[in-house]
């Protein structure tokens, strides 16, 4: 980082405002920024079409659901995927009263988290095709041109901005935001659209790239499930479609409990006391995870067990702070491979032999009589190396895009608040 931009965070940072900066009620901010424009000033809103789920179809106008703006991170809907919306079939008259047109954003009125009140997408319609705003929507029609159409994409990403959505955010269990609050938001930008557009240009990169690796990530899930459908028997099957040359052998049937020296509830223990000693394996969500490092960290769950072990969450709620009597681990025996178990466990709904209880969980003495069909250690083996290949991609690809995200929020930060200029 260049020592002036680091003087410069660091003045910002003591409130100070450097040369060629003010300061403001929402921040500091260069001095030939507009500061005095609320949402209010730049945009008329109005509120979208409530249609739930079971109301859309294949059929009609796309419709932008709140849903779908909780999906993802985009900041944009453009006719790519307004192809993967779903449809409304409404008349033209009321698709005319909804119709979002090029240049419009749409916004959240209502998010389970504080981060989500300010969401927002640009509408990339420029044949302002029908297109309704949905459920918990408002949309934002501007005023005048003072706004490039590219940079309204990142109008509510700002530092300045989300903290203002956070504090008129109203609610207990879901907070929202109206067309009461909206207009109240305060914005800062640069006067210039030469320099608006060179801002969005930029950050348009990066979602791309970003994008990119997201596209590649779910290519090779889509292989992966693919190969797991013709590489393990299906129901009535005695081998599978696809196996490694060499083996003929069928895949015998056996109880899962004959298959592990080790099927057994986990302890409680605190995040504070995990170690890199590799008695821990370490889950975070539903279902099973397999891990053979010395040590993982993936999640808030903690379980002690061996390494190599197989765990898997009991308890089907989530958020707590630390793992949790309600958890198994598994560890296959001699003649059993324990990563081939996780993925064979993988592709068995075991939520049929969860317990009764307010907090229904796996039952462990039902678990250890489900009969399953398995080849030979070999076998197992070179099944359970190939799908690890397959993982290691994928989180490789995950690791690569989350540095990216990171990257792209502080250069986001930098931008947006005048930190950083564009020529």
């Amino acid at each position: 980082m260049k020592e002036e931009i680091k003087g410069l965070i660091a003045k910002l940072n003591n409130g100070e405002a450097p040369k060629g900066y003010k300061k403001t009620d929402i921040g500091i901010f260069p001095k030939d920024w507009v500061t005095d424009k609320t949402f209010g000033d730049l945009f008329d809103f109005y509120g979208g079409l409530g249609k739930s789920r079971d109301e859309l179809g294949d059929k009609g106008c796309a419709y932008l659901h709140y849903g779908d703006l909780h999906k993802e991170s985009i900041n944009k809907v453009s006719y790519e995927q307004y192809l993967q919306l779903p449809k409304c079939d409404v008349s033209l008259k009321v698709a005319e009263k909804y119709q979002m047109e090029d240049g419009d954003v749409a916004f959240l009125d209502a998010s389970e988290d504080l981060e989500g009140t300010s969401r927002s997408v640009l509408i990339d319609n420029p044949d302002n095709k029908p297109f309704i705003a949905g459920l918990h929507i408002i949309y934002g029609k501007s005023k005048d041109d003072s706004l490039e159409k590219w940079y309204k994409q990142y109008i509510t990403s700002s530092a300045s901005v989300k903290k203002q959505f956070q504090h008129l955010a109203a609610g207990f269990k879901v907070y929202g935001v109206n067309r009461n609050t909206l207009p109240k938001v305060c914005i800062a930008y640069p006067k210039s659209k030469e320099e608006q557009s060179k801002i969005a240009e930029i950050l348009m990169k990066w979602d791309e790239a970003i994008e990119l690796y997201q596209k590649q990530i779910e290519a090779l899930k889509k292989l992966k499930k693919a190969y797991l459908s013709v590489m393990f028997p299906k129901k009535g099957e005695t081998t599978p479609k696809y196996r490694f040359k060499g083996f003929t052998d069928p895949w015998e049937q056996r109880k899962l409990g004959d298959m592990c020296d080790e099927f057994q509830s986990g302890k409680s223990i605190k995040s504070s006391e995990i170690t890199d000693s590799g008695e821990y394996a370490v889950y975070g969500g539903n279902g099973f995870r397999g891990y053979t490092d010395t040590y993982n960290h993936d999640g808030d769950y903690a379980l002690i067990g061996r390494q190599g072990a197989l765990c898997g969450n009991m308890n089907f709620s989530s958020g707590k702070a630390y793992f949790t009597e309600h958890a198994v681990a598994v560890h296959g025996n001699a003649d059993n491979d324990t990563l081939f178990l996780y993925y064979l466990l993988d592709l068995i709904n075991l939520g049929q032999y969860s317990g009764q209880s307010a907090q229904p969980g796996l039952a462990v003495n039902k678990i250890i009589q489900l009969k399953t069909k398995a080849p030979k250690l070999d076998e197992q083996r070179l099944i359970s190396s190939f799908f690890k290949q397959l993982d290691t991609l994928i989180t490789l690809h995950q690791r690569k895009q989350e540095t990216i995200i990171k990257q792209r929020k502080v250069l986001q930060q930098y931008l947006l608040n005048g930190i950083v200029r564009v020529k």
